[in-house]
């Protein structure tokens, strides 16, 4: 990474604003996952030990414009507050005169969590006026939230305008452990993508079957590859509108690919569906694909026999109705197993391994859905090109 992190600036006595993804699950004011809260603290105490004072920013939700106390960042605050064993201040705002008056009151090893930074309409369109208040709380931008990178907005781009900026231990690592798989791969490097739809994917699809060994393809996806073959996938999901794209994949690198063979199909799209195994080839009238079967799981683990690096993004099946999990969990359990650097590409990736109780077991599980797709597409990220170079 030749991005400069925290390691490489002198933070002792300063005053530093870190960007932080804090844009974590709440049900009635109360916090159900704190994962993220949690992948920050590297960085937020390395910070303190060297001596200086901090403050925090994050969005939170989808607020109409304005302090909204449903998307108040206060909770997170506190929890924080619970992890570092020390007070966390709450700021009224995340700029303006009474922030000021705070931000110039801190003392070395002061926390002040800044207010949602989506409660400013300019946060989103990267308003520079908005950016530069945001920076004139302090004297060292920080960036560790990789989960947003992929926005231009005043707290992740804009900011990094007006302060020196660099990456924190977080960003640094998803760097890294994405870096490996977009820019000299170790090989065999097989990647894995799953979901819904092609459309979505499409980029990334490309990038990887220029870099991976195999392409394994399942979830929704692997219905239209398998469609744009000359299969009758029946009532499964199909892209209509990708399966040219499709056709014209397969006929350049169909030996890359690594397709359903057999599927676990239902009568209907629902947890409780009646269910039955066949072959892709064999799905009969009115049933639809909700999960791959057990000949397909033994062609992946075929397939992911000797791999030096795997790249998982997408489940291979509706893993939350927990009759059609099943592919996705025994896949999680074979890249587990598998002795390979593994990366597991955020989102519903993320969401499955912690699900399988084998997140821990995983190489680097990415703490971004959208910023690890448009990485793995090959794209710069506006948050990460802003950071000041080594």
């Amino acid at each position: 990474m030749n991005k400069k992190t925290v390691r490489d600036i002198d933070l002792k006595n300063k005053r530093v604003v870190m960007r932080v993804d804090f844009n974590v699950p709440m049900d009635k004011g109360v916090i159900t996952d704190d994962k993220r809260i949690k992948a920050a603290l590297p960085t937020i105490k390395y910070v303190l030990e060297q001596g200086a004072s901090l403050m925090l920013m994050s969005h939170l939700g989808r607020p109409k414009g304005g302090f909204d106390p449903e998307f108040s960042l206060r909770a997170a605050a506190q929890v924080l507050a619970g992890h570092l064993g020390r007070p966390v201040a709450m700021a009224p705002d995340c700029v303006g005169p009474e922030v000021e008056k705070m931000a110039a009151a801190l003392k070395p090893g002061d926390v002040l969590m800044l207010e949602n930074t989506r409660f400013h309409s300019g946060e989103e369109k990267n308003d520079l006026e908005l950016a530069r208040q945001m920076a004139a709380l302090g004297d060292i931008y920080v960036n560790d939230a990789f989960g947003s990178a992929h926005r231009a907005h005043s707290s992740t781009e804009g900011i990094a305008r007006f302060l020196p900026a660099v990456s924190g231990f977080l960003m640094e690592q998803e760097l890294e452990y994405l870096g490996r798989a977009v820019s000299n791969p170790e090989h065999p490097y097989i990647a894995i993508l799953g979901g819904a739809k092609i459309s979505d994917k499409i980029l990334v699809v490309e990038t990887l079957l220029s870099k991976c060994d195999n392409l394994i393809i399942g979830g929704g996806m692997a219905n239209t590859f398998l469609a744009a073959s000359g299969l009758n996938m029946q009532d499964s999901l199909v892209e209509i509108a990708s399966l040219e794209t499709a056709k014209a994949i397969l006929s350049r690198v169909a030996s890359k690919l690594v397709l359903p063979i057999d599927a676990v199909i239902a009568d209907k799209f629902d947890a409780e569906a009646n269910s039955q195994v066949v072959d892709v080839d064999n799905i009969p009238a009115g049933w639809r694909m909700l999960d791959v079967g057990p000949k397909t799981l033994d062609l992946y683990k075929k397939t992911l026999a000797g791999a030096k690096l795997i790249v998982w993004n997408g489940p291979v099946g509706v893993f939350e109705f927990p009759k059609f999990a099943e592919g996705t969990f025994v896949l999680a359990k074979l890249l587990a197993e598998s002795g390979a650097v593994t990366v597991i590409g955020g989102g519903d990736s993320a969401s499955a391994v912690k699900k399988a109780g084998l997140a821990k077991q995983m190489t680097h599980v990415s703490t971004g859905g959208g910023a690890s797709l448009e990485f793995l597409e090959g794209k710069e990220l506006p948050g990460v090109a802003a950071l000041n170079n080594k």
